[in-house]
Parts: structure tokens; C-alpha cells; sequence
């Protein structure tokens, strides 16, 4: 039995939403609410396992950021979803286990309850496209950005190396034998690459990159 939570602000179609749902084989609606608080705390004490989210809901991106961040092991589907590229995605980053569009059935929602309870993630065709599209071209674009190892110079990846060991500019300057404006300029410019503000931060992004 899948346990249902519906949330929507507009009080007639959640209740009507429930009692059409009750009436399905396998899925048991536990609860409505109104809005993200009310959502958490029912999702907490009744053991929800999936919430219904009804999209037009006021703040409804935050409301499903909360309960996808607030409860791990309850999904969501987002229900009368427009898609739009832009609503898609934002869905998907806020943490979105399946989409209903507005033009599709109850037997279509019914399909997405239990294709999410099986771990799968259900969505229109269109989406799916919208989905991979944006996939695409972020992939592109980390690909055109280099990353900030490789924007390092040798030299600059030497004294990284040495800030990571706790030298100062001068101790820098005295190990490799160059003028201390030259060591402060070579710090500036890996502070900008790393685009860190500073010594420790640079030194910790060194060894999250295995930097030498």
C-alpha cells in the first residue's frame, strides 16, 4: 500500500483529489494539507511515502524543497506541472521524484504513484527531452570552462603547493629563490583562478584537487 500525502492551496481539489485516489487499488491517501509546514509535519508523523504536489501552489518551489530536503524517504510528484524548460528544471534540482502535466489523466498520476514507489521517475516525453537537453548543455559548458587545476600555471602550482604546507610569502620567496613581489603577484593570481578570497581557502581547494 502506497501511502499518499496531497498538498494544494486550493482546498476543493485536494479533498477531491483523495476521495478519487481512495478509491484505487494500492494507495492509500493518509492526509491533505495546504502548505510546506503543515506538509513536513504530517510527512513526519503519519509515515508518508509520497507527497502529490499540486504546482500552482503558492511557493510551490520552495514547498517542495523543503519536503524533498526535510524528508528523505518520502518522494514527490509534482502535479500540473507546465513544461516549461525552465520549470522542469528547477523542479528537478529542487529535488523531484516525477512530474504530471496539466494536459495528462488520473490514470496517468495513478501510473506516476506507483512507477515513483518502484523507484522509477516518471515523465512526459517532452520533459524527459528538456531534461537531457539541460544535462547537454551545462556538460558543454564545464567542458569550454577549465576547471581550476588546469588554469595553474607550473609555477603557481608549486606555490599552492607550498601555501598548503603553511609557508608565508617570504618562506615561499626564500625557497624558490624569487623577490617577494613576485611571490604576492603569484598569490594573487591563484587566489583569482581558485576564485577563493584567501590563504586557507586556496589550501583547502588544493587538496579537494590533489593538487601538488
Amino acid at each position: 500500500m502506497i501511502r499518499v500525502l496531497i498538498c494544494s492551496d486550493v482546498r476543493i481539489y485536494r479533498e477531491g483529489l483523495a476521495e478519487v485516489l481512495e478509491r484505487r487499488s494500492g494507495i492509500t491517501v493518509v492526509g491533505t494539507s495546504s502548505g510546506a509546514w503543515e506538509s513536513l509535519a504530517q510527512v513526519r508523523a503519519l509515515g508518508v511515502d509520497l507527497v502529490l504536489l499540486d504546482m500552482s501552489t503558492a511557493e510551490s518551489v520552495a514547498i517542495l524543497r523543503e519536503l524533498a530536503g526535510g524528508a528523505r524517504e518520502t518522494q514527490v510528484v509534482a502535479l500540473g506541472v507546465a513544461e516549461t524548460e525552465a520549470e522542469v528544471v528547477a523542479y528537478a534540482k529542487a529535488g523531484v521524484s516525477g512530474y504530471v502535466t496539466r494536459e495528462q489523466a488520473l490514470d496517468d498520476l495513478v501510473k506516476a504513484i506507483v512507477a515513483v514507489a518502484r523507484g522509477e521517475a516518471p515523465c512526459s516525453p517532452r520533459a524527459a527531452a528538456m531534461l537531457l537537453h539541460h544535462v547537454s548543455a551545462v556538460a558543454d559548458l564545464q567542458h569550454e570552462r577549465p576547471a581550476p587545476a588546469a588554469r595553474l600555471t607550473e609555477r603557481e602550482r608549486e606555490i599552492l603547493a607550498l601555501i598548503r604546507a603553511g609557508l608565508s610569502n617570504k618562506q615561499i620567496g626564500q625557497r624558490l629563490c624569487i623577490e617577494l613581489p613576485t611571490v604576492k603577484n603569484h598569490v594573487h593570481n591563484i587566489l583569482e583562478k581558485l576564485g577563493v578570497s584567501g590563504r586557507h581557502e586556496a589550501a583547502q581547494v588544493s587538496r579537494e584537487l590533489t593538487l601538488s
